[in-house]
């Protein structure tokens, strides 16, 4: 695909990335994450609580519990209860991935990550580049 019609498709996918974070419960910070394989849609997630749990993500004094699950995980583990697979996807996240989210992209057999927003700690980026996994800054939706 050229490039400029890459880059339309990209901030279109972030775009609806952006509006599946608004669909959190969290209150720190909304995430959305969206899983693309042959410009088809296979997956959605936000970050949040695991399923039969309350939606409130922070505790009494605003920390993000433990147990919530991050917008990339929730999109990849959605693909893993599925027919289908993220082997060679694009991985479309509103905010950089953490280190733990990284190791299931990677694992997941997610070849490109786009993001929208840089989170302050790097290691997951530079762990998903060592595993040879492309990746792609967008700022301007």
């Amino acid at each position: 695909m050229p490039e400029q019609k890459q880059l339309k498709y990209d901030k279109a996918y972030l775009r609806i990335a952006q509006e599946w974070g608004k669909l959190s419960y969290c209150k720190r910070r909304q995430v959305g994450a969206i899983i693309v394989k042959d410009r088809m849609i296979i997956s959605d997630g936000y970050n949040g609580t695991p399923s039969g749990f309350e939606n409130f993500c922070e505790d009494e004094e605003g920390y993000t519990k433990w147990y919530v699950l991050h917008a990339e995980a929730n999109a990849i583990l959605k693909v893993a209860a599925s027919t289908q697979s993220c082997k060679g996807a694009t991985l479309y996240v509103t905010l950089s991935p953490c280190k733990e989210c990284s190791k299931l992209i990677h694992q997941a057999g997610i070849v490109r990550v786009v993001y929208s927003n840089q989170y302050k700690d790097d290691s997951g980026l530079k762990f998903l580049e060592k595993a040879g996994v492309k990746l792609k800054l967008i700022e301007d939706l």
